[in-house]
């Protein structure tokens, strides 16, 4: 029987909370992607104007890759006052810190007017926005993990991944209306900067609804048992980092590994396209936009039903559908692209996304399931963020710089498939998690079984 701390909650709280882990991963996701989207389009010219053109994209990507190598700081800072003071706090403050990010982004001056300074501004910006969303993530899924139906919280742990897929739906959809209304003149003079202050709005609409919200009903039962212990026992608790790295390290490199083909293929789809097909296939950037925006709408689709799906036949299967099926479609996928037609460029990015999809929806819920209450933040963030700076940090510049030697896209598939690879190892080895609950993982209990025999050598 379920004790009260850890029965389902009625359905119209779910909601709620499924909704403001909705909407605040869509404002964060949106200011994260603009700026790839913007890096691809017009940083190049407006922050680095003296480089050749394929030159200056590389450098507007080199900025956008700096907003990955602050997200396992991100992780780590975010982790560890997550699972120590609660999930609700910590994303407030993520969210303040990404749209107050974003919204300088587009009050900063070009090269034309201060020279070297503005690439050196745009940069600590982007750090700031990685930094919070290293942060936003592992606390964004396991509010709704902590608090949903065990028997379907693939299915609602899965929204909060939708924010993704939303985000880069209103950046795209900004992006591709400005481009529609303004010459290139005005998007490149003053334009761009419309949906980066536009953040500002959005943080005020997401900052009221997570104030709405609990926290995490297993977390507080959690912490509640923790503090007992320390009164009872004198004992002193363990740092979550120190916890995960003793007890979950090898959940720590599944998930790691489990999001190589993940981010890869992402930011090869979304981000690098917009590149590939307006230089090499010769499409305009408003056919680009528009076809990575029907994408990211049928991606925002299908992430609940790959969701819904893993409650049904396990995590792991769904996962690596995905990762076997995004590696097949890349050659198809540049195939297509190559064509230059619309339709085909819709397809060949609408597919990848819905395969992309079937790796990205049980994902929330896989995570969240590998770690113990006390260090899940921790852990499901940590493995999360500190292969996003292996994997979708260099992607898009990877992916330029083998464009720029090649000339092809055959080592830029090759590239994914080798990513698809290694994440069919992580996941095959990795153990299905859909049965567990959450409220019995308790970091007592696994120091216990840790230091048995019998214990298995993966504590959950």
């Amino acid at each position: 029987m379920s004790s009260p701390a850890t029965a389902p909650p009625a359905p119209s709280n779910l909601k709620r909370i499924v909704a403001a882990s909705l909407i605040g991963t869509t404002i964060e996701w949106y200011d994260f992607f603009l700026y790839g989207s913007a890096a691809a389009l017009v940083f190049n010219k407006l922050f680095f104007p003296d480089s050749d053109p394929l030159v200056g994209t590389l450098l507007s990507f080199l900025t956008y890759a700096v907003g990955f190598a602050a997200r396992p700081i991100g992780a780590l800072v975010f982790g560890h006052y997550g699972d120590r003071l609660g999930r609700k706090k910590l994303l407030v403050l993520s969210l303040l810190l990404m749209g107050g990010a974003t919204f300088a982004i587009g009050l900063l001056p070009t090269h034309a007017t201060i020279g070297t300074a503005a690439p050196v501004l745009l940069t600590l910006l982007r750090l700031v926005q990685g930094f919070a969303l290293g942060g936003e993530w592992g606390g964004a899924v396991l509010l709704v993990s902590e608090h949903g139906d065990a028997r379907r919280r693939g299915f609602w742990a899965s929204w909060p991944q939708t924010g993704a897929p939303a985000g880069q739906l209103l950046a795209t959809g900004v992006l591709s209306l400005l481009t529609a209304v303004l010459s290139d003149s005005a998007f490149g003079s003053w334009g761009w900067r419309i949906p980066f202050l536009l953040s500002g709005v959005l943080v005020i609409v997401g900052l009221w609804i997570r104030l709405s919200v609990d926290e995490s009903p297993v977390f507080r039962q959690a912490l509640a048992q923790a503090e007992a212990r320390k009164a009872t026992q004198a004992a002193t608790e363990k740092l979550p980092l120190v916890a995960v790295l003793r007890h979950h390290w090898r959940d720590v490199l599944v998930a790691m590994g489990a999001r190589m083909a993940e981010n890869i293929s992402y930011y090869v789809i979304t981000a690098f396209i917009l590149v590939y097909a307006t230089t090499s296939a010769g499409v305009s950037k408003q056919t680009a936009l528009n076809a990575v925006l029907i994408a990211s709408a049928v991606h925002f689709a299908v992430i609940p039903a790959w969701g819904a799906l893993s409650d049904r036949i396990g995590r792991r299967p769904v996962y690596l559908l995905g990762a076997v099926g995004v590696g097949l479609w890349m050659f198809p996928f540049f195939a297509l692209v190559d064509k230059a037609g619309f339709g085909s460029l819709v397809l060949a990015v609408t597919v990848g996304l819905v395969l992309h999809g079937a790796m990205y929806a049980p994902q929330a819920a896989f995570f969240s399931e590998m770690f113990a209450t006390r260090m899940r933040y921790s852990g499901a963030s940590i493995g999360a963020q500190f292969a996003s700076v292996a994997a979708g940090a260099p992607a898009p510049l990877i992916a330029t710089a083998l464009l720029a030697d090649y000339d092809s896209s055959t080592p830029i598939a090759l590239y994914v498939i080798a990513a698809s690879l290694l994440t069919v190892v992580a996941v095959g080895v990795a153990k299905e998690t859909r049965h567990r609950d959450l409220s019995d993982i308790d970091p007592s209990a696994d120091a216990e079984r840790a230091t048995s025999p019998a214990a298995d050598a993966r504590v959950v």
